[in-house]
């Protein structure tokens, strides 16, 4: 960067904004007047090719129009798809958590009745600053303890913020407490100032309970409780918690004040926090949410499972998520944030991304015909062009039709989903999770397209065959699922059933297979038969006394799977709609940060895309960023580099282009008003050295020399 004027101000210097320096352009003459500039374009008109050179230039121009065009298209479609897939991210969860709500609303409404039951104070009463009843039993705070069974505090933050919303429409004053607000820093008055401004419109300059008991004799305040919501306990300080529950017990009777805390990892966490004394003020109530579990099977259902967006994901990146959401504990804010990742880098790197706004449409074929009939020639070879429609495996009738090719592609994945639903709502009987079988049928080794078209019934020897042989000996969850329908009661097998004509609506055939199944009529004997055998769990074949009901279940489940349970790898046009980079998604979520920084700096022409630059090849151009430069010739050397001959190295490049840029300027049309430029001095070279040598070492590329060694200076490589 250029030295800052004189006169500038001494502010200026402090004045620290982020910039991105990704080139430092060359020290060239002014540009060409006016005059000079019309000779140029004059000599340029005479000449034989000028009017192809003109051709050109209006066809690149017309390129790059089309390609900001189709960028907008896609960063509008990624706004669109994801905000269609948070939408769904917050009403699964709110759903998800709204039995819970309903729970804590009902304790606050019998907590509140049994309050009011042992007495209900006057307004003079509720005033006095002694307290109403002596009785131990009677000062002690009805407190909801929440087991939120989260490992990480993040995803807390949206539940309790519903919760307070869900409990304040339903007539409750709400307050809510963090764990920083209950620190010794601030202290019980800090945190008791802060509880009356989120109650009180005008807090007094001395905060004490007085100031709330007045407010809540107010008549738009008095036949409501007051919830103090705490949504971090364990990070909370004992003994400013303890002070403050010691302070409300006394006026519980006058002001019903209840807590609800959140607890992340056990029940014992409040035993362990607050002293004997606070707990017997506390009248506790035990309420669990859902487990993390749980949420990610509903997740992966509505975002995943059903097209709801259009967009989906490969089988390396889906098992990639599984392992992360794994590896963060259960944290379900993680893993969207990782979802969001990838729909983002799959927008920014798939050209015809654009298409998955169509599912979104009414009309999704009058879109992508639309869209068809405006892409360029080049965008359609390209279209035509995809892997998953030259291979010979996956060649189909509409390989060549892009808007029915896309069709077809949602029907068949609103088919996979409906069978994929019906694996899991069977294996869920043997706690397989959704997030397994979901991992195992995007597997485009999965070999289901291969199904006849005969009857789904097959014979029983067959049967047992396939559930002897193919379901008994492999290990996956799909085969575990399905090996469990064998051992279901009958009751469950029924309301399974039920669960399947449920998901199986759209597609006639096989929900008219689940009608007859479900009307198939069954002795009490063999109902007691087949309930003894689940309750022994044995292990032997299907034809050893097992109910036919089973037996047909267990093979209509299994011709339907392969048949229809055709992973969307297997399918023309997926790359459209599925992302596949997971070596780009790991990078950017695991991270290397220090090894991307020095590729970056090796491969800064590549990203530059300057024509000066790429002329030289593969020699280092001194119009580079001089950490580039510095970095560049690193290179050069092993683990230990020689400060004095780094610095020769970059002065030689730097003076060299001085000297380009010097003659050029001798040479330049307008050789009369062009200024030519002085070679830089020792100095300025120096400091820049110094400064890009700085640069490598903060970014973590070089070791600087130690007092033994001054002259010498530690590489750092990561990688070749």
């Amino acid at each position: 960067m250029a030295a800052p004027p004189c006169d500038a101000p001494l502010t200026a210097a402090n004045n620290i904004q982020p910039f991105f320096v990704l080139h430092k352009a060359a020290t060239a003459s002014s540009a060409p007047s006016s005059r000079a500039r019309r000779r140029i374009d004059a000599s340029q008109s005479s000449s034989p090719n000028a009017k192809s050179a003109k051709r050109s230039r209006d066809v690149e121009a017309e390129d790059e129009e089309d390609e900001e065009l189709y960028e907008q298209l896609r960063l509008e479609a990624f706004h669109r798809t994801w905000s269609k897939i948070q939408s769904t991210i917050d009403e699964v969860l709110r759903g998800i958590n709204l039995k819970l709500f309903d729970e804590v609303l009902q304790w606050v409404q019998e907590s509140f009745s049994a309050v009011r039951a042992i007495a209900e104070p006057c307004h003079d009463e509720v005033q006095q600053p002694h307290p109403l009843l002596t009785d131990v039993i009677c000062r002690r705070i009805p407190t909801a303890f929440v087991l939120t069974k989260n490992a990480e505090f993040v995803d807390d933050v949206t539940t309790f913020r519903d919760l307070a919303e869900h409990l304040e429409s339903n007539g409750c004053h709400l307050a809510k407490l963090s764990a920083a607000e209950l620190s010794a820093k601030h202290g019980v008055g800090g945190c008791f100032r802060n509880l009356l401004r989120q109650l009180l419109s005008d807090v007094p300059d001395v905060a004490d309970v007085s100031a709330l008991a007045s407010w809540y004799c107010g008549t738009e305040n008095h036949d409501q409780p007051i919830i103090i919501v705490i949504d971090d306990l364990e990070q909370c300080s004992g003994d400013v918690l303890g002070e403050l529950v010691m302070m409300l017990s006394e006026w519980v009777i006058k002001i019903p004040i209840f807590f609800v805390m959140a607890i992340a990892t056990t029940l014992d966490a409040p035993r362990k926090l607050l002293s004997s004394e606070a707990l017997q003020r506390l009248e506790p109530c035990k309420l669990t949410l859902g487990s993390p579990s749980d949420r990610m099977n509903a997740l992966v259902e509505a975002i995943l499972v059903k097209p709801c967006a259009g967009f989906c994901i490969s089988h390396e990146v889906a098992v990639f998520l599984r392992n992360y959401f794994f590896r963060h504990d259960g944290t379900i804010t993680s893993f969207i944030s990782a979802l969001k990742l990838a729909c983002s880098k799959h927008f920014s790197m798939e050209p015809l991304s654009f298409m998955c706004m169509g599912m979104l449409e009414a009309d999704c074929k009058e879109f992508w015909r639309d869209k068809f009939e405006t892409l360029p020639q080049v965008m359609r070879k390209y279209a035509f062009g995809l892997p998953s429609c030259t291979s010979g495996k996956n060649a189909s009738n509409f390989s060549n039709n892009l808007v029915e090719g896309l069709s077809e592609l949602l029907k068949l994945q609103k088919d996979w989903s409906s069978v994929l639903l019906c694996l899991y709502e069977a294996g869920r009987h043997d706690k397989v999770q959704l997030l397994d079988i979901f991992c195992e049928a995007v597997n485009s080794n999965l070999q289901t397209q291969s199904a006849s078209n005969g009857d789904l019934f097959i014979s029983k020897e067959t049967s047992e065959n396939l559930s002897g042989v193919k379901l008994g000996s492999d290990k996956g969850y799909i085969a575990q699922a399905m090996n469990t329908i064998r051992y279901l009661p009958m009751e469950t097998l029924l309301r399974v059933l039920e669960v399947w004509s449920i998901h199986l609506k759209g597609m006639s055939e096989i929900s008219d297979k689940v009608k007859e199944l479900q009307s198939t009529t069954i002795s009490a004997d063999s109902v007691r038969t087949t309930q003894k055998k689940w309750t022994r769990r044995s292990t032997c074949s299907i034809g050893n006394g097992t109910v036919p009901l089973n037996d047909k279940a267990v093979v209509l489940l299994h011709d339907v799977t392969r048949k229809y349970l055709v992973p969307v790898e297997c399918l023309p046009f997926h790359e459209l709609i599925c992302f596949k980079n997971v070596g780009i998604l790991q990078s950017a979520l695991i991270g290397n940060p220090r090894r991307m920084v020095q590729l970056d700096l090796l491969k800064s022409q590549s990203h530059l895309k300057c024509s000066c630059c790429s002329r030289s090849g593969t020699a280092v151009s001194g119009s580079l960023h001089d950490t580039s430069i510095m970095c560049n010739l690193a290179q050069e050397y092993g683990d230990v580099i020689n400060v004095h001959d780094w610095y020769i190295t970059f002065e030689g490049i730097v003076n060299s282009t001085n000297s380009k840029v010097k003659r050029k300027s001798y040479s330049s049309p307008s050789k009369k008003k062009s200024k030519s430029t002085l070679p830089e001095g020792e100095a300025m070279i120096q400091a820049r050295f110094c400064r890009a040598v700085t640069e490598m070492q903060i970014t973590g590329l070089l070791r600087m020399p130690s007092k033994r060694r001054p002259d010498l200076v530690q590489r750092i490589a990561f990688g070749p």
